[in-house]
């Protein structure tokens, strides 16, 4: 039996040898092959070299090189494509992920789970950043047509099923949390305690965690369209009402001159609707534009795997 780490990376370099040393501790007794396979997602520090130095020295190292930054998504799907295992493990190079959980991923995996989904508490996590997170998964599990759970992220083991029936997916946009939900199979989940990064700072800043969660609620399911066709109706039917009003007031009162709140309270409020509107169809048809280009997820500029 053989296990595939996956280990995206942009800019690691002062994690990646303690992440590799730290790995080593719990996956050394275990009765199978292993192979880590470190993505290097454009960084624009030593992560390259480093890498190159730990495949040289190791030969369980193996390392793909992409020739810009194509982003996390971009990375696990490369990582998924060159894994060679029978499982596949996905986890980050910060060590945030720990290590010392493979062990039971492993034994879930052999009981026969094809998910083994890691599931972090958020007790060292800022209260605001968690009310965040809670707000964002009520929310989302309203509108999208898989179930997101808080502390679910990329953290999981997947079997060879599991991880073919995810390369069978062909989309450019994905949202890898949605799409590990989408394909099913038999899940286990286990908790691990949430850790603080050590080394360097964190890649996800509040615009990038937002752009995510956008990303998340509109890659499966099409409801922010029916909200706009709902509310859409239902500005029109209160629209009728209005000039109804309007017209029984005119006959029981006579002309009234307009007063000058309302005419601009009316045009803002309406503007702003069909503005947010477009914008949701105008997201929507953005991502069918990006589909139809057909352009590579990724480029690799240089890699340790033969041509596969």
């Amino acid at each position: 039996m053989k296990l595939s780490i996956i280990v995206p990376c942009y800019n690691e370099q002062e994690n990646l040898t303690s992440f590799y040393s730290e790995t080593q501790k719990y996956i050394k007794n275990l009765p199978i092959v292993t192979e880590i396979v470190f993505i290097d997602d454009g960084s624009l520090d030593g992560t390259l070299s480093i890498l190159k130095k730990l495949a040289n020295q190791y030969n369980d190292v193996k390392y793909i090189s992409f020739s810009r930054n194509f982003g996390k998504e971009a990375a696990i799907l490369a990582g998924f494509q060159y894994a060679t295992g029978d499982a596949v493990i996905l986890m980050d190079a910060d060590l945030q992920h720990p290590p010392s959980v493979i062990p039971t991923m492993w034994k879930y995996f052999e009981e026969g789970y094809d998910q083994v989904i890691a599931k972090r508490n958020r007790k060292k996590e800022k209260i605001a950043r968690r009310l965040l997170t809670n707000i964002f998964y009520k929310f989302a599990n309203k509108l999208v047509d898989v179930t997101f759970t808080d502390g679910i992220g990329d953290f999981r083991l997947i079997s060879r099923r599991a991880l073919n029936a995810y390369l069978e997916t062909n989309e450019r946009n994905r949202f890898s949390k949605g799409l590990f939900s989408w394909i099913g199979f038999e899940e286990k989940i286990i908790e691990f305690d949430n850790y603080i990064r050590v080394n360097g700072s964190s890649k996800w800043s509040f615009k990038n965690l937002l752009n995510y969660a956008i990303d998340g609620i509109l890659s499966f399911n099409n409801k922010p369209l029916r909200i706009a066709i709902h509310s859409g109706l239902l500005i029109t039917l209160f629209g009728f009402c209005y000039i109804v009003w309007l017209l029984i007031n005119y006959l029981l009162n006579g002309v009234v001159a307009p007063g000058y709140l309302t005419t601009i309270s009316t045009i803002i409020f309406l503007g702003g609707i069909q503005l947010l509107f477009l914008g949701i169809i105008g997201e929507y048809i953005g991502r069918i534009y990006y589909e139809t280009k057909q352009r590579p997820p990724y480029l690799i500029k240089e890699k340790s795997f033969k041509e596969q």
